[in-house]
């Protein structure tokens, strides 16, 4: 009768997530006592009525205020990168500081 289904089998990607690529130099100590030592960085999407836009901000664990950010309507490296140069770019010394994202 030659009948088959038209929908393919969901496949998945493999077995288990690779290794980490850097060592986790935070492990969930949140808390810091100067500026510039632990900045956290995560990247929304957000839907408007002309498309996606996706928006990077770091935080600054010391303070607790967003010190830097970068929206694009297309999510590449260059969206974190900016978001890294526009929040280091007036801060002083920025050496050992860790930036954490998930």
């Amino acid at each position: 009768m030659r009948i088959w289904s038209v929908l393919g089998k969901k496949r998945g990607k493999g077995g288990r997530p690779g290794p980490h690529v850097f060592d986790d130099r935070v492990q969930r100590a949140f808390t810091v006592s100067t500026p510039n030592e632990l900045s956290l960085t995560d990247i929304t999407e957000h839907r408007t009525g002309e498309g996606k836009l996706y928006l990077c901000a770091i935080k600054d664990v010391c303070s607790n205020r967003i010190v830097g950010y970068s929206i694009s309507d297309r999510m590449r490296s260059s969206l974190a990168v900016a978001a890294v140069e526009n929040a280091f770019a007036g801060r002083g010394d920025v050496a050992g500081c860790v930036v954490h994202t998930d």
